[in-house]
């Protein structure tokens, strides 16, 4: 009988070592003075920042969702790596956490190194948008249980923060500010409705011009990473809300204390036009509760610093704080 190899089974090994080779360059990119060693380890090792008084990890975990279906299809596969990262790190700031390093899962029927290194070389660039150093991930072969060109992504991002600032929202009080700060697109929640409505119901193509470019162009916009705006404002605000799967009526009042909701002035939103045509497919109360609809983060602010937010960053008043037990008034 013939003895069979791992090969034979739909496992490559030497495509794997040759995509660590084309890697290594992106991932090395990242890297800050606080990583250890290097690629090939057993476990990634970061040596903890100094200068914190009572300092706490905080970590986050999250995917791509069927954005992955689109960028597959496409062959568009390197700005799904930036919504890897984004939708880690940007949990992880609205916890007061300021992103140290990120690891990454990439699952495939059959590893084809070229492809799953522009996805790496994506998860490397959000890194460096993000500050954060990538210093560890896997790559795993799974015949069988993937077929075809298809592939999932999981990313985890660790941050630190002060254990203090884990408490600024319970200084939340009416009258408070909301100032939103504008999304990239889509991002990464809502693609199965997303997909639906625009290649089921309405017979849309990728190659559809969408606002002068073709429609999938617009689709695979990456999730914004707003590492930056987070460390100019964490002084200032008292919380931030990811708007991620939910919408703004769900994601918002998971960091407003007990007997307190928000009112928003949906006309003050800044709906991008990819949304206009979602929300025509829809009602509107289920399009908020979906889609980020324009909006990608949310903080509240204290009046007497939101001067200073608006002058330091793209973002614009929606509303305010308001006593209220039922979560976001939407008026």
């Amino acid at each position: 009988m013939q003895k069979l190899t791992y090969k034979d089974s739909g496992v490559d090994i030497d495509e794997g070592n040759a995509f660590v080779e084309n890697i290594k360059p992106y991932v090395k990119a990242t890297y800050n003075q606080q990583v250890i060693g290097g690629i090939g380890s057993f476990a990634g090792a970061y040596a903890l920042q100094s200068g914190f008084k009572d300092p706490v990890l905080l970590a986050a975990t999250d995917g791509v969702g069927t954005k992955l279906k689109l960028a597959i299809e496409s062959d568009t596969l390197e700005s799904v790596g930036i919504d890897l990262v984004g939708m880690c790190v940007n949990d992880l700031i609205c916890s007061f956490a300021s992103p140290m390093f990120f690891l990454d899962y990439y699952a495939s029927a059959k590893l084809d190194k070229n492809r799953a290194t522009q996805v790496i070389k994506g998860i490397a660039k959000g890194c460096e948008i993000a500050k954060c150093a990538l210093i560890g991930g896997e790559t795993a072969e799974m015949p069988g249980m993937y077929h075809g060109k298809d592939f999932d992504l999981a990313g985890f991002a660790v941050g630190i923060g002060e254990k203090a600032d884990l408490y600024k929202s319970s200084k939340i009080q009416c009258g408070d500010i909301l100032i939103a700060f504008p999304s990239s697109g889509i991002h990464s929640n809502g693609y199965s409705l997303v997909r639906k409505i625009l290649f089921e119901n309405l017979g849309m193509n990728f190659g559809d011009i969408f606002c002068g470019k073709p429609l999938i162009e617009t689709l695979l916009v990456p999730t914004r990473i707003y590492v930056d705006i987070y460390q100019k404002i964490k002084d200032k605000v008292y919380a931030l809300a990811h708007i991620t799967g939910g919408g703004i009526v769900e994601n918002l009042p998971r960091v407003l204390p007990a007997g307190l909701g928000a009112q928003i002035d949906k006309k003050l939103i800044k709906i991008l036009p990819i949304f206009d045509i979602l929300k025509e497919n829809v009602e509107e109360s289920e399009s908020y509760r979906v889609f980020n609809m324009g909006v990608g983060m949310i903080s509240v602010v204290p009046k007497e610093n939101v001067s200073f937010v608006l002058a330091n960053t793209d973002g614009y008043l929606i509303g305010e704080v308001i006593a209220y037990d039922h979560g976001v008034e939407l008026i």
